[in-house]
């Protein structure tokens, strides 16, 4: 094992433990670091914090893209492809890692990591809140201390060498991706690929969401962007509509109507979504809603409550011969010597008319 001290930088030692191969790698602003990592305390034990390979897939950061940690950026870029090293950093440079590291246990927990954080940097947070959810990580928090990073270094492209996701973009690239997107979507419509779209479009959306999250609402920035993501979301919606996702439907439409009372095209999609769960009464209100704010929907606002109204006689017609014959049943039960109650308490409860009608649930995607 080779010890050197990284040239100009104070508080670092590294320790190379397995050499790499070629020349040191390019790394410029938007280059994607692939990379495996092991975060150890300094102490007798070498206490183990993280391990990247639990999770099961390597750690990627953007060079240039303000990560937390930002002598994650200086280790790295000393390195050479399959190369192993361990670093040794002072608490000088480990005060943000209970942060990074809570955000990355999230990730692999399926949650969101930024779940409960205002806006604001990173420290503001880090004063904000008394536990990061972790007892280690919260040690860690309260005694910045040295820690120990070992590294294996996979892979390092060129920013145009891949595709960026989303959080990776700058707002020019962002702006720049929501029409492409947009126009993704529809050419996937006219295909009848209503899946796919409904991805191009959710993309689209979360370019602009993470665009607004720096605006201040309601002000001219914010309502510019709130202008693109409405027609994005309600192309979204439409799409779910075909497949069949209604609840998905009625929460985005909710959603979009507690700040646009007036939009007449997601009342629209909010009734049909209404319509096919049998909520009868809020499809028929949404639809009448949607005749009063838009004149020229009203020939498809009666279209559809003609078809709504046949579905609901149907469906009435078809419980009431059913119920006659619960009843019925439940009148001979009565006659008999002994009655088996628990037979007719189950008969009775199985039968669509007395429970609610789960037919028409679609599974969350």
């Amino acid at each position: 094992m080779e010890e050197t001290y990284l040239l100009n930088v104070e508080g670092v030692k590294k320790k190379i433990l397995h050499g790499g191969q070629g020349e040191l790698p390019k790394f410029q602003d938007g280059s994607k670091i692939t990379f495996h990592f092991q975060t150890l305390k300094d102490n007798f034990e070498r206490t183990v914090i993280d391990d990247s390979r639990e999770a099961g897939i390597p750690m990627e950061i953007i060079v240039g893209k303000m990560f937390k940690m930002e002598i994650w950026e200086t280790l790295l870029s000393s390195m050479r492809a399959g190369e192993v090293a361990e670093f040794w950093c002072d608490a000088i440079h480990t005060g943000m890692y209970a942060l990074v590291s809570k955000g990355m246990r999230r990730i692999a927990e399926g949650r969101d990591p930024l779940e409960g954080q205002k806006h604001r940097c990173g420290m503001g947070n880090m004063f904000d809140y008394h536990s990061t959810g972790y007892d280690d990580l919260d040690e860690l928090q309260r005694t910045p201390q040295p820690l120990i990073f070992i590294m294996e270094l996979f892979r390092v492209e060129e920013p145009s060498a891949y595709k960026r996701d989303t959080w990776a973009m700058s707002k020019e690239e962002k702006l720049a991706a929501v029409p492409v997107l947009h126009s993704e979507g529809n050419r996937l419509v006219l295909r009848k690929e209503f899946r796919q779209a409904a991805a191009k479009y959710q993309e689209a959306v979360i370019c602009l969401r993470n665009l607004q999250a720096k605006e201040k609402p309601w002000e001219d920035g914010w309502l510019k962007l709130e202008s693109l993501v409405t027609p994005l979301v309600l192309n979204y919606c439409q799409c779910q509509l075909e497949l069949g996702e209604y609840y998905e439907v009625l929460e985005h439409t909710t959603e979009l109507l507690q700040k646009h009372k007036d939009n007449a095209k997601a009342y629209f999609k909010r009734a049909k979504a209404h319509a096919a769960v049998w909520n009868e009464r809020e499809a028929r209100e949404d639809f009448l809603r949607v005749a009063d704010l838009d004149p020229a929907m009203a020939a498809a606002v009666k279209k559809e409550l003609k078809q709504l109204g046949e579905r609901m006689r149907k469906k009435h017609g078809r419980e009431k011969p059913a119920c006659r014959a619960s009843c019925c049943h439940g009148l001979l039960s009565g006659l008999q010597e002994f009655p088996d109650e628990e037979e007719g308490l189950s008969l009775h409860s199985q039968h669509p008319s007395c429970r609610m009608d789960l037919s028409n649930l679609a599974g969350r995607g």
